[in-house]
């Protein structure tokens, strides 16, 4: 299997800035999604992502999160956050879990702006048709696609599909995914 570690500057060079490739806000969770507001002004607002907001407070993220970054967040839905098994979301909020959730939060936070086309592009130009990008938790998550669907396949084999791509933020982009990914 051939696999590319693609770098931040490699994917973010093929990609333009939020304002110019948001040809208007989208919605998630029922609220707008504003690109000149940062990642957590406006998770804050989707109704979807009120698990992955309390999980963000409790690790204490927040700071890192509303910072310059560029950052591209796979956000889980709270969907996705009840498909753990039972009793897995109030055992991570626990502060004494702190350190467990903050790895497993960290592992869906990728440095750099990545957006559909400059992953599509990845994908399309690396052999194998896949490619490896590097959380801020320091483990791997492989992009690739499934019919126009980008898939994330995180290090224990467990696939997450893209549901909601290229969510535009002043400090980087999220992509919404149906799955928490494991590190």
């Amino acid at each position: 299997m051939n696999i590319r570690l693609v770098s931040a500057t490699a994917v973010v060079a093929l990609t333009l800035g939020a304002g110019a490739m948001a040809a208007m806000d989208p919605m998630v969770g029922g609220a707008p999604m504003y690109d000149t507001k940062n990642i957590i002004q406006n998770a804050v607002n989707s109704k979807d992502h009120t698990t992955l907001v309390a999980a963000v407070k409790a690790a204490g993220l927040v700071p890192t999160l509303e910072g310059p970054g560029p950052f591209t967040v796979f956000a889980p839905t709270n969907e996705a956050f009840a498909a753990l098994p039972a009793g897995t979301v109030d055992t991570l909020l626990k502060p004494e879990n702190k350190a467990q959730l903050t790895q497993i939060l960290t592992y869906h936070v990728v440095p750099g702006r990545y957006d559909a086309m400059s992953l599509d592009h990845a994908i399309k130009t690396t052999p194998g048709g896949r490619v490896s990008l590097k959380t801020a938790e320091s483990e791997l998550l492989i992009v690739a696609e499934s019919g126009n669907t980008l898939t994330i396949t995180d290090q224990k084999g467990n696939t997450a599909r893209v549901t909601v791509p290229d969510v535009y933020q002043s400090n980087g982009v999220i992509m919404v995914i149906d799955k928490v990914l494991m590190p």
